[in-house]
């Protein structure tokens, strides 16, 4: 018989989650997986609140409550081509380089198998994607989180993907991005060298931790002061999950738009982080050139600028 593979995990809600319903935490905490998707777990009994199974989707929690969320076993998605507009930079036979939109997952998951880059990339590509990272996410090298826009390389074959993958693990390519976050800065530029892990607290979230963490280095500068918020330009020398959201954090400069990371409530309207990734250079894996390619900032990003500088 084999193995039942479901994921368990459990947090403690803290006090900026206080009165707000169950399925808009987890979908807070799951940012990958469609509020659909968690009203059907509840609807499963597969979501506890201090241990008694919870099946409202309108339940609120209250501060200290620990939830808890089955994920069943992944079943086998089937990866299907979409006709979904992309915003391609530069093409040749090894690679695409694509400017991703804020709001696209960028790879398929449970409850989230349409609209993903993936989804739109295979319409584009075809059969031309390397395999190394399997059927779910083909040509992926390296992604960013779904609110998160800008730069991403696809590999088109094997060998451009072992090339990049490479480059990646010497932290040989260039990714620089932009960001708004809040309060000011004592000094105009610095690094964040912390380990990166699992949430001991909360085991949904990443957190600077020495408990099963890895190496983590992300690189800041101060670009424009607003008083209370900053705009800055970040640039990694790791590739960890949300490294950037959880840098800024821990040092007290959580993003504009992260209630993830961040207070629950957040000024200028904004619904999920502002970060952009505007630089991405490499060397090409034929070639052996080096490319640098660069986007602007959405619109989202430059409205929420003009409302700091007027």
């Amino acid at each position: 018989m084999m193995e039942n593979k479901q994921e368990s995990f459990k947090f403690l809600i803290g006090e900026e989650h206080q009165s707000t319903r169950v399925d808009l935490v987890l979908s807070l905490q799951l940012p990958e997986i469609s509020r659909s998707f968690i009203q059907k777990l509840l609807e499963k009994g597969m979501v506890k609140v201090n241990g008694q199974v919870c099946t409202s989707k309108k339940y609120k929690v209250n501060k200290e409550d620990e939830v808890e969320v089955i994920l069943p076993e992944p079943e086998p998605l089937k990866v299907e081509a979409e006709n979904i507009p992309l915003d391609i930079v530069y093409e040749d036979q090894d690679l695409l380089v694509v400017n991703k939109p804020r709001g696209m997952v960028v790879h398929p998951a449970a409850g989230n198998e349409n609209g993903t880059l993936v989804n739109a990339v295979l319409y584009h590509c075809g059969d031309s994607l390397s395999s190394i990272n399997g059927v779910i996410r083909p040509g992926i090298v390296h992604r960013i989180d779904k609110d998160t826009s800008g730069l991403l390389v696809v590999a088109k074959n094997d060998m451009a993907h072992e090339s990049l993958s490479n480059q990646l693990a010497e932290h040989s390519i260039t990714r620089r991005y932009e960001a708004l976050v809040f309060n000011n800065f004592n000094e105009d530029s610095g690094t964040v060298d912390a380990p990166i892990g699992r949430d001991p607290y909360n085991r949904l979230r990443q957190a600077v931790t020495d408990l099963n963490s890895k190496h983590a280095v992300t690189h800041w500068k101060v670009l424009e002061r607003f008083g209370n918020y900053t705009h800055i330009e970040a640039k990694l020398e790791t590739g960890r999950t949300h490294q950037i959201r959880v840098h800024m954090a821990y040092i007290k400069h959580p993003l504009i738009g992260d209630s993830t990371y961040g207070p629950k409530k957040q000024p200028f309207g904004v619904e999920g982080q502002l970060l952009h990734a505007k630089i991405l250079g490499f060397v090409h894996p034929r070639t052996g050139e080096y490319m640098e390619f660069e986007r602007p900032r959405p619109e989202i990003f430059e409205k929420t600028l003009k409302k700091l500088r007027g």
